[in-house]
């Protein structure tokens, strides 16, 4: 099972590579702290196909950090949801692929995002309404960064959800541990994200969110859980995962690779 998770990884790696390099866009570091993430969920968590992904009873899985968007867009393609080619158009003219995801904008997109912040209280409600008409069957995932979580609005979400009982609703924090202007730690300390979680009465898993078979093995406990508590999988990652010249540099949160750059990126890549 891993090593083909592993394949997939890189495949979507260097999808994700060659798209932000053609299009001269950015977030590379945001797109591949949660690309094993991502895998592990449509491989072997999420309940929808791609054969039907309007299925009323399917999962939902709702992008928060809006800005990884292209890690989405490649994984959705690798998946099958939507055709490689339309990969192509990002960042071209009339293309329907916006830096932050945009709700329909691909089969498999379902919600939009632009500030940070206020996905969590979107999931939280939709987990709640099917609560209400007895829909009890599905789960509404949401993936967040962990600057996001400096938003007061996400702490608002989180005590609705517990208020309400929402063991339907699954929040993923990518706790790489930077934001957008540096390391998450010198910008707001949130080194105790776990016990801050589990006060608002969330239930906690925390994982190596770059280890295939305990991000599995710990969804299952989640989701196998008899309690009525939300559900929260700390993720540990490693922003710019798998590219040693791009890992833990807050600058790839902004930069694009020029060809030499992406060309030693991609012989990484192949070589592990």
């Amino acid at each position: 099972m891993e090593n083909d998770l592993h394949q997939r990884s890189k495949i979507i790696r260097k999808n994700i590579l060659e798209i932000l390099s053609r299009s001269k866009s950015s977030h590379i570091g945001s797109c591949f702290s949660i690309v094993d993430l991502l895998v592990v969920l449509y491989s072997r968590i999420l309940n929808i196909k791609a054969t039907a992904p309007q299925d009323p009873n399917r999962d939902i899985f709702m992008l928060s950090k809006g800005h990884a968007a292209v890690a989405l867009y490649a994984v959705l393609a690798e998946f099958g949801f939507v055709s490689s080619k339309i990969l192509d158009t990002f960042g071209k003219d009339g293309t329907v692929l916006a830096n932050h995801v945009t709700i329909n904008c691909l089969s498999g997109v379902e919600n939009t995002a632009g500030s940070l912040g206020h996905v969590l209280s979107m999931a939280a409600g939709m987990a709640w309404a099917a609560k209400a008409g007895d829909n009890n069957n599905r789960r509404f995932y949401c993936l967040m960064g962990d600057g996001e979580c400096n938003e007061g609005s996400v702490w608002e979400a989180a005590m609705f959800a517990k208020h309400h009982q929402l063991n339907n609703l699954v929040a993923i924090v990518d706790y790489n541990k930077q934001q957008g202007m540096g390391f998450s730690g010198t910008i707001m300390n949130f080194e105790n994200m776990a016990e801050r979680w589990q006060a608002f009465g969330w239930e906690v898993v925390e994982v190596s969110g770059h280890n295939f078979e305990e991000i599995e093995r710990s969804f299952a406990i989640l989701n196998s859980s008899k309690n009525k508590n939300p559900k929260l999988l700390l993720a540990n990652t490693i922003k710019g995962k798998g590219v040693s010249f791009m890992e833990n540099k807050v600058e790839w949160h902004y930069k694009s690779p020029n060809q030499l750059e992406l060309d030693m990126a991609i012989r990484e890549l192949d070589s592990i």
